[in-house]
């Protein structure tokens, strides 16, 4: 309730129902419900914004789930990554942060307004400096969903738009001077740690985040602006001070109900299956075996070089997913261990992480038998989907998608775990191992670095695999030169590229017979032309994306976006994708930029009533109006 009083008052202030005079008559008619700057207090703003920023589940399941973990492939959607776009999505969104940006503006102008009066409390400072740090995090997600985007708005007046190079160059410059006034030493009243979510107003926290933003956001510039990437990231690191340990990680805790904290990924009829770009990456990943990580899953799996049953009169093959055409008809000799933590094996009902959404329809993952059919709605074949791991592409499937009962059934396909459902997790906004792939990434390009290359990769792993408990593998993992599906090893020292084919076995789906296939790894175009897959820096992006899930897809989008990295298959086109139509039945084994959706467009609303802005908006971004007009700082057309 406290916190809703607040919110009101804030509402009041920002539009000017503030009075300042000391004469009798406007005292004695003052509004006794308006409140003055001496009396509103910074750290509601601040708590009101950051947990507005962790989505109520109208936003998150549109934003966070449809559009977000779609694009960064950390989910199988047929949304965004097909050109499917929803303005009412979008403009919930765009609110959304809007008036999550509005909370920051008038945190530091309460701040401002009271430190100028000399009405301060010792933390009042550090107050202002944690909403500019704050203010800084929010303006990047924003950015880099639309593009340009107003520096000065979000105060109740029309604003002029910025470019995205100078939203970037302004936001570094906030993080460097936040930080650097953060009195680190000062502690604030309980009362009030407690309306910080994320920190409790533990200012030497906020001043690690606030190095490590400015070491992912300098790293965002790597490809556009190198120089200033460098300079930046170099002056960052240099603090000294970021997130490096679980305990440093920016996070909120979720709970029960439907409100901002009811946690991003809980909508019930989000099934949230594995996705290909995920499957093909763990598969293979470290060489740790199946049955070491669960001996109840021995008796299903599958020798190493089995590629599945061959099914391609029901299974698409016009993708470069280098697991198209085949079911999988078992568990993998080796996979990623993160891979069982993070997704729930089919049928495993005795799993306490498997997830039973839609509550109302415990059927859909209870039913693990499904039917192919032929042109005459005979079944040709039974699949039975416990205890197998598949993952199959998105896009448009034709005449085999609709003879096939499999491929898009809830209770056949890997789904994400419990523990991130059901409204008891702490959403993740920058963890420790994000830091050390930074300084990974980093020492690659030959920045100046405080470690090694190397010592901040495995670190990074480390991080990962102590947050999903599955420490015990590290070591082996780390020194393995087993290649994923998409040719990818983990080892650091081992840079040899995968060979150009490999001899795999599979089994007629229709007739039992078996066969010998030439498996290739796919040639992801879009990086070095193809010829690279087992390199460093994809080494690095490949466990940065892995350890991203399911928290930060945005982030995943955004090194593809930036990258090319790591490889994201093409969607099936069967038929063409009438939203996608770069992409066709000629040229799918391909990877292009404008395969890939780059950016949300603006909503309707701002197009309508504010046209101006939006104009200057279009024009600063620099091509169409379009979900696949690359941002200043992405790889280009």
């Amino acid at each position: 309730m406290k916190n809703k009083i607040y919110n009101k008052l804030g509402l009041l202030f920002s539009v000017g129902v503030l009075a300042t005079s000391c004469s009798d008559f406007e005292e004695i008619n003052q509004d006794p419900i308006a409140a003055s700057e001496d009396q509103v207090q910074v750290e509601y703003f601040i708590n009101n914004s950051i947990n507005g920023a962790q989505m109520n589940p109208d936003i998150s399941e549109r934003s966070f789930v449809l559009y977000w973990k779609a694009a960064g492939r950390q989910d199988r959607t047929n949304s965004l990554p097909v050109g499917t776009y929803n303005d009412g999505w979008t403009t919930a969104y765009y609110n959304g942060v809007s008036t999550w940006l509005r909370h920051t503006y008038n945190a530091i102008d309460i701040a401002d307004k009271q430190i100028e009066s000399g009405n301060i409390k010792e933390y009042t400072q550090n107050l202002k400096q944690v909403a500019r740090i704050w203010r800084a995090y929010l303006m990047s997600e924003m950015s880099d969903n639309f593009g340009p985007v107003p520096l000065n708005g979000f105060q109740g007046v029309n604003p002029d738009f910025n470019s995205v190079q100078e939203v970037y160059y302004y936001i570094l410059e906030e993080l460097t001077d936040a930080q650097a006034q953060l009195d680190v030493d000062i502690i604030v009243p309980e009362n009030i740690g407690n309306l910080d979510p994320a920190y409790g107003y533990d200012f030497s926290s906020w001043k690690k985040y606030a190095n490590s933003l400015r070491m992912r956001l300098a790293m965002r510039l790597s490809e556009v602006d190198p120089g200033k990437a460098q300079q930046e990231f170099e002056a960052a690191v240099a603090v000294g001070e970021f997130i490096a340990t679980s305990d440093d990680n920016f996070k909120v805790a979720e709970r029960p109900g439907w409100d901002d904290l009811s946690g991003v990924m809980t909508r019930e009829w989000n099934a949230q299956y594995l996705s290909p770009t995920m499957n093909n990456l763990m598969i293979d990943l470290g060489g740790i075996l199946t049955a070491d990580q669960n001996p109840d899953y021995a008796a299903y799996v599958k020798p190493a070089n089995y590629m599945g049953l061959k099914l391609d009169d029901h299974f698409t093959t016009r993708t470069n997913d280098p697991s198209a055409g085949y079911w999988f008809d078992g568990l993998h000799e080796r996979i990623d261990p993160r891979a069982y933590q993070a997704f729930v094996v089919p049928g495993d009902f005795d799993n306490p992480e498997m997830n039973r959404y839609p509550s109302w329809d415990l059927n859909a993952t209870g039913t693990t038998q499904r039917s192919l059919f032929d042109n005459n709605d005979n079944v040709v074949k039974e699949i039975e989907g416990a205890f197998t791991w598949n993952a199959p592409t998105i896009g448009s499937w034709g005449e085999k998608g609709s003879r096939n009962q499999v491929y898009g059934w809830q209770g056949t396909v890997p789904r994400l775990a419990n523990r991130f459902r059901n409204n008891t997790s702490e959403r993740i906004f920058f963890a420790s191992w994000e830091s050390y792939f930074l300084i990974a990434e980093a020492s690659v390009r030959g920045w100046n670095t405080p470690m090694g290359g190397q010592a901040a990769y495995e670190a990074g792993v480390g991080e990962s695999f102590e947050y999903w408990g599955v420490s015990q593998y590290l070591g082996a993992y780390l020194a393995s030169d087993d290649y994923n599906r998409a040719g990818t090893s983990v080892s650091w020292t081992h840079v040899v590229e995968p060979p150009a084919s490999v001899t795999m076995d599979y089994v007629d789906g229709y007739t039992n017979a078996t066969g010998t296939v030439s498996f290739s790894y796919p040639d992801n175009t879009i990086y070095e032309g193809g010829a690279v897959k087992n390199d460093l820096l994809t080494k690095v992006i490949t466990q940065k994306f892995i350890a991203q899930a399911p928290w930060l897809p945005l982030e995943t989008w955004s090194d593809h976006r930036r990258l090319g990295l790591p490889f994201f298959e093409n969607p099936a086109v069967e038929n063409p994708l009438p939203n996608l139509p770069a992409l066709t039945s000629g040229n799918y084994m391909t990877s292009s930029v404008a395969f890939f959706p780059q950016r949300l467009k603006y909503p309707s609303s701002l197009e309508n009533n504010v046209p101006v802005g939006y104009q200057q908006a279009v024009e600063l971004l620099g091509g169409e109006e379009s979900v696949f007009t690359p941002l200043w700082w992405a790889q280009q057309q």
